[in-house]
């Protein structure tokens, strides 16, 4: 019983498990190759933590649309980053480059990471006395 169970559960949740968030493929298998490279690299505005490929939301799903135009207009994934850069900020890349703006989400760790250090070297000093 508990093996037909399983094997009817499985069955329900394989569509669900195998849902595909990009709907419409681009003719051109090159370029939804570059069109899905690039909503790889993508946040979600809405889920916040999620690549716009992987994401349910609206909002998300619009953007892959964008993403699936642009590129078959003959837009070269560069390009269409920057547009969604300019208009939504480099917060919506998931590897944002470094710049001006964002040089502080790339020294900081690193400030917290030599502080942290030798904080433990002056208790190591410390306890060895």
């Amino acid at each position: 019983m508990r093996f037909i169970l399983a094997v009817v559960l499985l069955c329900v949740a394989q569509p669900v498990l195998a849902q595909d968030y990009a709907e419409e493929s681009l003719p051109d298998p090159k370029q939804e190759e570059q069109a899905i490279a690039l909503m790889d690299t993508l946040r979600c505005v809405v889920c916040q933590g999620q690549p716009i490929s992987g994401s349910n939301a609206d909002l998300a799903r619009d953007m892959r649309r964008l993403v699936r135009e642009r590129i078959e207009a003959g837009e070269s994934p560069d390009a269409v980053r920057n547009w969604l850069v300019n208009r939504y900020g480099q917060w919506i890349s998931l590897k944002p480059s470094m710049n001006e703006q964002t040089a502080p989400l790339w020294i900081i760790p690193l400030l917290a990471l030599a502080g942290a250090g030798a904080l433990y070297s002056r208790r190591a000093k410390r306890k060895g006395r």
